[in-house]
């Protein structure tokens, strides 16, 4: 078997000195080339049709001429006017054929599922992407015989619900379902055990067969991984996880930053990882680290996907975090590193301009590499603070470091404190913890990272208050609500209904 890894290195090696696998010339010409290609794939739809793609392109400036006619959407509208004609088996809606899979996505704030078209053309820009980052490998420093050891992937159930027309389920179970044959021999956990829709019998499965696997890459979302290793560290009476799979090497995260997770995280281990994060939303595989040293993902620019950036502030979204009608989206020749903006994405699954909820930060243009900075709806401004998520991340992780503890996750939300305002911290850990403490230096860390943050602290925030609970509260919160596993996140920020049900969850509980 060490022959196939001496085979298959070479093959990554040979394939990723091509320059159209990591050159990134000229964006702008990939992104108008793209969205052409997608027009006129669509132009015989009843979208293409209703907003005349053949017209666009026949224009001077299709992109300019694009942005003009079809306007920005979100869940809401694109389902109710669009989408909701594909989940009735109508061909030809959106994209060219019938829709044949729907992922369900609620994210991390919506009570009702979300239902998210994925073609047959966005599984395979899916797959390619996926090659290119497997590519990617070779920049790093692996032994030939890393490259014959398991992959494991913790996702949704590949027994995908039936519905007339079409199939659903998790992002994760629609593409593991249509794996290549070929990396079917690096796969686990397999197929019986990736059928399973309890999500505890899943995990139980993966225990019982953790000896059998020589695993070299785990992959998914960073809790529900950190309660894995845990469950089989305490099986099997290990030290570290090393001690059963010595050869695990890559950890390939997404869906969440791994900042507040890393202290945790790294006690399980006996060794180092090699961390490679990925942004894999149910609209397309977005962007993937390419080279190691860097914390930046690169934009899958010519896999059909186009994206658009709105600057994320108070001339394009109100306070609840919505689209406002005079929202203006720049495309990728326009941004600037550092700026924050929200991201609208074109695709081959039919969704067009549509803002899937996430906010990214260039930080190297040149490169087209960008980092998840939260979502849309994920922030606090109660009176001028804005606080982002990745701002609450980061303050968290200095608070860790601090004081030497884990933290398992966190939410916060702001409140009403007398006739001003207040933030209210629910921190999970297991550790022995001061409040105090953790209130003080996640105070005083906000102010160095967020200067909005330090003058409304003095003005207008109040108070600060911290809930420590056990990181279990969370997961049978998270169980309650049916959003155990895969790829679902707790919430970074609770506001309004999910605030209250958050609260009285806590009392019924017996955890307030």
């Amino acid at each position: 078997m060490a022959i196939l890894g001496s085979v298959i290195k070479r093959a990554i090696e040979l394939r990723s000195k091509m320059p159209a696998i990591f050159s990134i010339k000229d964006p702008e010409t990939m992104q108008e080339k793209e969205l052409k290609r997608l027009m006129r794939r669509a132009s015989n739809t009843a979208f293409g049709e209703h907003y005349d793609f053949y017209d666009i392109l026949r224009s001077k400036n299709p992109v300019a001429e694009f942005q003009s006619r079809i306007p920005m959407h979100d869940y809401n509208s694109m389902f109710k006017a669009w989408w909701y004609r594909s989940l009735n088996g109508e061909p030809y809606v959106c994209w060219p054929g019938r829709v044949r899979y729907f992922a369900l996505s609620s994210g991390t704030s919506e009570a009702s599922s979300k239902y998210i078209p994925v073609t047959a053309d966005m599984l395979k820009s899916i797959r390619k992407t996926s090659t290119r980052q497997i590519f990617s490998l070779a920049r790093y420093d692996f032994p030939k015989s890393f490259y014959e050891k398991g992959i494991l992937m913790l996702g949704g159930s590949t027994h995908l619900q039936y519905n007339g027309t079409y199939y659903e389920g998790d992002l994760s179970g629609i593409t593991t379902k249509n794996i290549p044959f070929w990396f079917q021999h690096f796969y686990k956990p397999g197929k019986r055990i990736s059928k399973e829709r309890d999500w505890p019998t899943k995990l139980n499965e993966i225990v019982k067969k953790a000896p059998n696997w020589d695993i070299g890459v785990i992959v998914g979302v960073p809790a529900w991984w950190q309660i894995l290793i845990e469950k089989i560290i305490d099986h099997y009476k290990l030290q570290s996880i090393h001690d059963i799979w010595p050869n695990l090497s890559i950890f390939v995260h997404g869906g969440v930053s791994f900042t507040p997770y890393v202290k945790g995280f790294e006690k399980l281990l006996g060794k180092p990882l090699t961390y490679i994060e990925t942004y894999l939303a149910s609209e397309g595989f977005v962007a993937y680290q390419n080279r190691p040293n860097t914390n930046g993902m690169q934009l899958a620019l010519n896999e059909g996907l186009f994206f658009e950036f709105v600057p994320f502030n108070e001339d394009n979204f109100d306070t609840e975090g919505n689209l406002k009608e005079e929202a203006r989206a720049l495309t990728i020749d326009m941004v600037e590193e550092g700026r924050e903006y929200a991201l609208l994405l074109s695709t081959c699954a039919g969704a067009w301009r549509y803002l899937i909820g996430d906010t990214i930060k260039f930080v190297n243009k040149d490169l087209s590499e960008i980092v998840i900075t939260g979502r849309t709806k994920h922030f606090l401004n109660l009176c001028g603070e804005h606080l982002s998520q990745e701002n609450m991340n980061m303050a968290v992780k200095m608070m860790e470091d601090q004081l030497n503890i884990a933290v398992r996750e966190f939410t916060v939300a702001g409140t009403r404190h007398e006739t001003m305002f207040a933030h209210k911290w629910y921190i999970g850990t297991d550790d022995m913890a001061d409040s105090t403490l953790i209130r003080q230096h996640i105070d005083e860390n906000l102010k160095i990272l967020n200067d909005d943050y330090r003058v409304e602290r003095i003005a207008a925030i109040k108070d600060v208050i911290v809930e420590i609970l056990p990181s279990r509260v969370f997961y049978d919160w998270m169980r309650k609500k049916g959003k155990e596993g895969a790829q679902n996140k707790f919430p970074r920020v609770l506001k309004n209904k999910i605030h209250q049900e958050w609260e009285t969850f806590l009392k019924e509980t017996g955890n307030n």
